[in-house]
């Protein structure tokens, strides 16, 4: 370190007047490309309508030498005079960089005027290392609403570090800028949040019997249909889902199709994938429901309060609350609603499936399946069938939906049109459909661990998706074990009374997603500074 003290070598930054590429998009995702010199303009018209961008390189470029702990600043503008909205990705063009990694960091800006506050985009992140020229994305996700101009910073630091910068004194950073832009009209609001996140779209389907071990989505989001339309969700060691909101730590589980962000908490601090934590949770020692013995405590709520259901209807009423939608609501009202931060919170649906099958003995004849639903009738439920057959017929092959099949289970606040508008507060629990989205694999397997895969805590967590409830007074809603698996039939985990975790999910405004800066790692979470 004190060596690195006495090193006045220059860093010499060539970053040379920038080209713009235009990019528009129209329905069938068609390409049209441009070359705009500074202060130039270069119009693309569709079909839906146009948009112009000003780029102006507000300093003219710079060549600036920076001894270790210092920094250079550069601004410039974007201005969209067009009748479109556009999505901006800000690129390093032909970067050659080779000094050490963690020597060079940078910080992106953005304001509404040049005077104003400026808002952090990226924070302080790595210059990537290159060893030739390339090209390497600065920020994403940028709105340039029509007729708006934005205002950016981009300040480069030169780092003293803790290792030995000796090779730093032959090293060199060369830079051009490349800014990708595309016309909105044809985003839906989930594909603009994808946007957002530095995601695209990837193609397939992943095997869901099986745990993920690897970042499965590092290259895009695998996408499914919801409620809404298409979700796009997160998969295996994920790595750059962390958001930093209401003091908490939080992972984004998937885009909803309304665009909105699903978030499950995560500690007062973050956690590396793989880290075993009683801070993950929220809460544990929680009972899903004090009683088992009748088809009604399936449900996050329920009805009649005490005293068997006789009818489906009746059990499926949402009249009264489950023990932890009672502790779920609790937390909210302290950590999200009185402390101001609902405001930013969707009302987006939580599905407490409780769907039956359409004729006896279709989904199961192993357990003698009634599809009734009330009392003491044993009822297998629709995650059971998705997951767990119990005659086998999908042993190797679960079938995980983001569709919510009966609207009286899609648990909303004030959203009576899509959902049922039943819950208090806007806040509820995953669905076993989402952990096994995630990577959790079919169901725990001998003394195996999955602990590679980021919504494993090492702690066993409430899900809100029923199982079963059989006639011997036993009702069943699934977790996630301490294992990071799915917990089987078998495992009396299960059963309502037993005790486990809480992990609150809430969903983020399209309106906060906008604002969020940070690039989703764990030392850089998704925030509103």
């Amino acid at each position: 370190m004190e060596k690195n003290k006495n090193i006045k070598k220059g860093l010499v930054i060539g970053i040379i007047v920038c080209s713009l590429m235009l990019v528009g998009f129209l329905g069938s995702y068609a390409f049209f490309i441009g070359q705009v010199g500074q202060n130039k303009k270069q119009e693309v018209t569709v079909e839906t309508g146009t948009m112009t961008l000003t780029f102006s390189d507000g300093n003219n470029g710079f060549n600036k030498e920076l001894n270790f702990g210092e920094s250079a600043e550069k601004t410039f503008t974007i201005e969209n005079t067009g009748t479109k909205e556009g999505i901006v990705s800000v690129s390093w063009m032909n970067l050659l960089n080779n000094y050490l990694e963690g020597s060079m960091t940078y910080t992106f800006l953005e304001s509404d005027t040049e005077d104003g506050e400026y808002i952090e985009i990226v924070s302080n992140k790595n210059v990537p290392v290159t060893e030739e020229a390339e090209d390497k994305v600065l920020a994403s996700g940028i709105t340039i609403p029509a007729g708006t101009k934005k205002y950016y910073k981009l300040i480069i630091q030169l780092n003293y570090t803790e290792f030995d910068q000796t090779a730093d004194l032959q090293a060199r950073l060369e830079t051009q800028f490349k800014i990708t832009e595309g016309v909105l009209t044809d985003l839906t609001p989930a594909e603009k949040t994808l946007a957002k996140l530095g995601k695209a779209v990837k193609e397939g389907k992943p095997t869901f019997a099986e745990p993920a071990t690897t970042d499965e989505t590092a290259d895009g989001l695998y996408a499914m249909e919801d409620d809404y339309g298409t979700s796009y969700y997160y998969r295996g060691a994920v790595e750059d889902n962390y958001v930093k909101f209401a003091g908490f730590y939080w992972r984004i589980i998937r885009v909803n199709g309304d665009g909105t962000l699903r978030i499950a908490y995560d500690g007062t601090e973050p956690f590396e994938n793989g880290t075993s934590s009683v801070n993950r949770l929220a809460m544990n020692g929680i009972t899903f429901n004090n009683f088992t013995d009748d088809n009604k405590y399936v449900g996050y709520m329920y009805g009649p309060e005490s005293g068997h259901s006789d009818s489906k209807e009746q059990a499926q009423s949402n009249d009264f609350n489950s023990n932890i939608k009672e502790k779920v609501d609790e937390w909210y009202q302290t950590n999200i609603e009185n402390k101001g931060y609902s405001e930013f919170i969707s009302d987006t649906l939580f599905c407490n499936d409780r769907s039956t099958a359409d004729s006896p003995g279709l989904w199961a004849t192993k357990y003698y399946d009634t599809t009734l639903g009330y009392g003491l009738n044993t009822t297998v439920y629709g995650p059971y069938q998705r997951y767990i057959n119990p005659d086998d017929t999908i042993k190797d092959n679960p079938l995980p939906t983001l569709i919510c099949k009966q609207q009286n289970d899609r648990f909303t606040v004030d959203d009576v049109n899509v959902g049922n508008g039943s819950l208090k507060y806007p806040v509820g629990l995953l669905t076993v459909d989402e952990t096994c989205l995630a990577g959790s694999g079919k169901y725990f397997v001998g003394e195996s661990v999955n602990d590679l895969y980021f919504l494993y805590k090492g702690y066993q967590y409430w899900t809100m998706s029923s199982t079963w409830s059989y006639d011997n007074g036993n009702s069943g809603v699934y977790s996630i074990s301490n294992t990071g698996f799915i917990n089987s039939l078998e495992n009396l985990n299960n059963l309502n009374y037993y005790n486990g975790g809480v992990v609150p999910v809430i969903n983020l405004s399209v309106d906060y997603v906008k604002k969020m800066s940070g690039n989703g790692s764990i030392s850089s979470p998704f925030e509103v500074v």
